[in-house]
């Protein structure tokens, strides 16, 4: 896992996972993730100017699991809001596989620190809503999503809901619902922030099984 702190001013980390097919070296032009020379300015109602991120370069190769580490308010989230196409820099550039980022892009995942789950769908139909939202057939789409239920050992709990759920299992939820769409590359804006110590690293561990086996 490779570390990487931005210039400006969290204890948890937040990452991005490149796919694991093809791994380049970093710099090539094959890079998965590529910021340079990036700088963001935020300007406020009353006029006043707040730098974000400041001259930030940084290649992440293809398969490589980056964590990018530092105190809060230092730009963890906004490089990974430029990386999904949310934000744009005031200066420099981003490519995502080779190509700037224009906007939002579908082969992008993104596990966020609050459980993106609709709590009036079951486990089964939380997961399988990506596929069904993409134009995959109902029966194929839970069908796909059993699988990973399975794969998150959860396939006990595909009738549930999630408020009959643990903080951990809802985790686990999510990450079926991102990895069954499969993203070329996996954004976690500290995703397990609000576990206890015991689950997090269950979670962590959960995290690079799924991500070796994923192809």
């Amino acid at each position: 896992m490779s570390s990487v702190t931005p210039p400006l001013a969290a204890s948890q980390p937040s990452g991005f996972i490149a796919p694991k097919s093809a791994v380049a070296s970093a710099g090539s032009a094959d890079a998965a993730i590529e910021f340079d020379d990036v700088s963001l300015r935020f300007i406020s109602a009353d006029g006043n100017a707040t730098i974000a991120l400041r001259n930030f370069s940084m290649t992440v190769a293809r398969g490589e699991f980056v964590a990018i580490v530092g105190p809060t308010g230092c730009g963890k989230s906004t490089t990974l809001n430029m990386i999904t196409g949310l934000l744009k820099p005031t200066v420099g550039s981003v490519q995502v596989m080779g190509k700037p980022v224009t906007g939002i892009d579908p082969r992008i995942g993104f596990v966020f620190q609050a459980d993106a789950v609709f709590p009036w769908k079951s486990v089964r139909e939380n997961v399988a809503a990506g596929p069904i939202f993409r134009g995959t057939p109902k029966a194929q789409a839970l069908a796909l999503a059993d699988e990973w239920i399975q794969r998150v050992g959860l396939d006990k709990f595909g009738n549930h809901y999630p408020h009959q759920l643990s903080g951990g299992m809802r985790k686990r939820v999510a990450l079926a619902q991102t990895f069954i769409n499969q993203p070329e590359i996996l954004l976690m804006d500290e995703p397990f922030s609000a576990l206890d110590m015991q689950t997090r690293t269950l979670m962590q561990d959960e995290l690079l099984r799924l991500w070796s086996g994923s192809g």
